[in-house]
């Protein structure tokens, strides 16, 4: 729901002439699709994970996301990492870790489909980091994301979601489409931020929000 409230909401602003979107080269398009595919099972298993762990529980693991980014700059790009950034991902490890050591509502499946999306997201934020663009800015991998994350919904999910007690409350649909919107709006906030200070101040918004 909330990739299709936000391809539609992104594409009537780039039609209206809102934001700027640019997709003339094929080959940046098919060299950014690995990042889609990840992004898609960043949703797929976040999903998953939600729908049997308690959110302070998945949040939990989702932060220890930083873990496989910070492991790669240090173990395959061979940078030197600040101790106080080292530190921090070491405590997300290490509360990541000890958290379904401590439950006592321990739900082995929920915590498989928390480390995938952990991976999934990890590798998305590594992709991004190798991948070079010439022309595809923020908004146009955003896009990119989008549309191929509509076309790529497990089949298998669409016909179980219609047992879906709340399928047919608008509270729920109202909801979703809520979601989406400030999903959205989220997204496009960060990418004008983004735009719009250095590489320093971003990365301080970005841990603040967090």
């Amino acid at each position: 729901w909330q990739t299709l409230v936000g391809a539609l909401l992104l594409h009537v602003s780039w039609k209206l002439g809102w934001v700027e979107i640019n997709l003339c080269s094929r080959s940046e398009i098919l060299s950014w699709l690995p990042a889609s595919v990840l992004f898609v099972g960043i949703i797929y298993a976040g999903s998953r994970a939600l729908s049997r762990l308690p959110i302070p529980v998945f949040l939990t693991v989702h932060s220890a996301a930083e873990v496989v980014t910070c492991g790669f700059q240090k173990f395959v790009q061979k940078e030197v990492i600040r101790l106080l950034i080292h530190s921090s991902v070491l405590f997300l490890l290490v509360a990541a870790v000890c958290l379904p050591l401590c439950d006592t509502q321990f739900d082995p499946n929920g915590y498989l489909w928390a480390l995938i999306h952990l991976i999934c997201v990890g590798a998305y934020k590594v992709f991004h980091k190798l991948w070079k663009p010439s022309s595809l800015s923020d908004l146009d991998q955003q896009y990119i994301n989008y549309v191929f994350s509509i076309f790529l919904c497990p089949s298998g999910d669409l016909f179980s979601a219609l047992d879906f007690p709340f399928l047919y409350f608008y509270r729920f649909h109202s909801s979703c489409c809520a979601s989406g919107l400030l999903g959205f709006f989220l997204m496009l906030h960060t990418v004008k931020l983004k735009g719009s200070t250095t590489s320093g101040q971003y990365a301080a918004w970005s841990f603040l929000a967090k």
